[in-house]
This record gives C-alpha cells, structure tokens and sequence, in this order.
C-alpha cells in the first residue's frame, strides 16, 4: 500500500536580528555628533508622516539573507511612513535612504569610505556624507557624496573666511558646516543653525530670562513717567 503524500513544510521563519552587538558609538565626540544630527533631523520633519529618520538602525537588502546589512550612523529616507521600527528591510520598505550620515571612528572608517560607499550606491542613497569629530582619519574632516549615474561624485566644500567648511545637501535643503571640531546643520534660508534638544532648551531658558529682564525694565519705565506726569501735574495744579 503506497503510503499518503506528506503535506508539504512551511517555509522557514527567517530572523532578521534588531541588533548586531556593536556599540552606537566608541568616543564621545562621535556620540555628541551623532545624537546631535539624529536629534535636529527629528525636529526638522516633525509632523512630516512620510518622512523617516533614524540611525544606528540595521537595515537589510537582501530579502532572506540576515547575513547581509549595514547600519548608518544617521539617515533619512523620503516617502516612507514615520514609524518606529526594529530594523528596516527595503523589500518592504519599496525603497533604501536618500541621505546617510556616516562619522568616523577609529574602527568604522575603512568601511565607511570603502565598502559602505558601494552598497549605498547599490541601494540608491541620493547622497553620502562622511564626518571625521577627531580630524584623524579623513581629510578634510568634512566630505559629501552625491549619486550620479550609479557612482558617488564628491561635492566641493566651501571655505569661509573664518575657517568655517560647509557642504550644501540639494536632498535635505540644508548646508553642514564644520569648524574646530564643532559640526552644525544649518537653514539657508533663515540662516541660522540648527539646534538640539538641550540647545534649544538653554536657547529657551535664555529667551525666557532676557523677556523677564525687559519686562521688569519697561514696568520701571512706566513707573518712573507715571511719577514724571504726577509731579508735573501737581506743579500745574
């Protein structure tokens, strides 16, 4: 008797790992860096629900193969939704980031303008920066990509008077400047830098002080004409 077929296995449940053991940063001035542009990035598109930021996120490309990702220190990708997420597959997401921010340190900086270079260009990132916070590894400090014809085209720098380097980012509409070690994204528009968290609660402290500070001045001044007209009046009197 010939015995019933068996029904066919389910296909099995691949695992793509959340996280792959390494350390977001391994200095502090690569962690202030990255924080800071992760931070300004979030509060730039705030309210935007199709535009996602994150960093430090493992993101796979290769549909079934968790051996294959790479994890920008910082990125933004356009006409995805903005949603947490515990890894980012592009077979689902349609799409691969616009703009990546990768900061150099002592471990990651062969990769990041060696290998990294190569698969951002295979996933399309519109434009690939690199920030060196120590000014050890790569010269300049400061260096930016743009993806033309399949390859990474490096962007001219602009040198202000002061020493001040700057790239302009056609893909966020904003220019990263570096001077003495300090990095700031910043609006051309309004022409002003971009602010973190803790900037920007230090920038509100100081306003509220300064509103304070006028308005204890302004209610002297009124005491003071009060007292004028009062004096003034009683001489007509």
């Amino acid at each position: 008797m010939r015995r019933p077929a068996l029904p066919p296995l389910p296909p099995a449940t691949v695992e793509y790992p959340s996280s792959d053991g390494k350390p977001l940063a391994e200095n502090d001035a690569q962690l202030a860096a990255i924080l800071y542009a992760i931070a300004v990035l979030r509060t730039r598109y705030a309210g935007r629900g199709d535009v996602y930021v994150s960093g430090d996120l493992l993101i796979y490309y290769e549909e079934g193969n968790p051996r294959v990702a790479v994890a920008p220190d910082v990125f933004v990708v356009f006409g995805v939704e903005d949603r947490m997420r515990m890894s980012y597959k592009v077979w689902e997401e349609g799409k691969g980031p616009d703009f990546v921010l990768e900061v150099a340190s002592p471990g990651t900086w062969r990769e990041d303008v060696g290998s990294k270079r190569g698969i951002y260009a295979r996933l399309g990132v519109r434009e690939y920066w690199l920030y060196d916070p120590l000014g050890e590894h790569l010269t300049p400090e400061l260096q930016g990509y743009r993806l033309v014809g399949g390859k990474y085209e490096r962007q001219p720098l602009v040198e202000s008077l002061d020493g001040r380097l700057a790239l302009r980012s056609e893909t966020l509409g904003l220019d990263l400047w570096v001077k003495d070690r300090e990095m700031r994204f910043r609006d051309p528009e309004t022409d002003l830098d971009l602010l973190g968290h803790h900037e920007e609660h230090l920038a509100h402290q100081a306003a509220t002080a300064r509103a304070e500070v006028e308005a204890v001045a302004r209610r002297a001044a009124e005491a003071r004409v009060a007292e004028l007209e009062a004096l003034i009046g009683g001489k007509h009197g």
